[in-house]
């Protein structure tokens, strides 16, 4: 694997970073753009997911960039539990869902495979 000089240049954070960018389109429209705490609580852990990634990365430490690589895991996660509350509260439709959902899978994944190279 080559080496990787820039954040930018992770997967994971790309994927985070789209994933980043759906949710605030999503949280603009209709009822969700009032629901003022689950509209910021979802839009924080996303942003989360893709600076824990350039932290970590900055760190310098492949020690601590794993940790911050779990934390990351960990954010995307709480996006999914939030997605689940904006469906139920019919914010969003199941497609959307789906779409959003999907997008935090694939970043999840291309973290966990990132811990698992680096480990």
């Amino acid at each position: 694997m080559a080496t990787i000089s820039r954040f930018e240049d992770i997967e994971a954070w790309k994927h985070c970073r789209s994933l980043a960018r759906e949710v605030y389109l999503v949280t603009l429209t209709g009822t969700f753009s009032r629901d003022y705490k689950l509209r910021d609580q979802i839009n924080a852990a996303a942003g989360s997911a893709m600076d824990n990634i350039a932290e970590g990365f900055g760190r310098g430490g492949r020690n601590e960039f794993v940790t911050f690589l779990a934390i990351t895991t960990g954010s995307l996660d709480e996006v999914k539990s939030q997605l689940y509350r904006a469906l139920d509260r019919e914010h969003i439709n199941q497609q959307t869902f789906d779409k959003l959902y999907e997008l935090a899978d694939i970043a999840a994944n291309k973290s966990g495979s990132f811990i698992r190279y680096l480990n």
